[in-house]
């Protein structure tokens, strides 16, 4: 996609610290980090969401999210690490070039990336889930 910058790094047109890059992906530390390693995975090619990624491109992602986890693990002394994901506007996505974020985590670190707990979800339970079962169109 021409005016995407996640295009862009992914052809070395922007500049960007590259830690890791195959035939089908790159990844390289976010420019806002909310913490030494914050790196971001794409796909080289343009996908803008988890609804358009192939599979196979979807799984090495997530394969070098692990791996990198690891190596960050035993390079920076990471405790842990959270995975994040947004698909679509409504879920926060920024750049509509479909990416994760992989933020290593210390201990006492002070990071708050988790949501807010919504209980008044819970007794429509059941109601979500025939609606989910019930559609057809998809196999998993």
């Amino acid at each position: 996609m021409k005016n995407c910058v996640f295009c862009k790094i992914a052809k070395g047109e922007e500049n960007s610290w590259v830690v890791y890059e195959d035939n089908k992906v790159k990844a390289f530390f976010d420019a806002n980090p909310a913490s030494e390693g914050h790196t971001l995975i794409i796909p080289k090619y343009h996908y803008k969401d988890i609804y358009e990624i192939p599979e196979d491109v979807l799984k090495r992602i997530i394969i070098v999210a692990k791996k990198l986890a690891i190596k960050y693990k035993n390079s920076l002394n990471v405790d842990d690490v959270n995975i994040m994901h947004a698909s679509g506007v409504n879920a926060q996505q920024s750049v509509f070039h479909f990416h994760i974020h992989l933020v290593p985590r210390k201990k006492k670190d002070g990071l708050n990336l988790w949501y807010k707990v919504k209980k008044d979800i819970i007794p429509n339970f059941d109601k979500t889930l025939k609606k989910i079962l019930k559609t057809k169109n998809d196999k998993i």
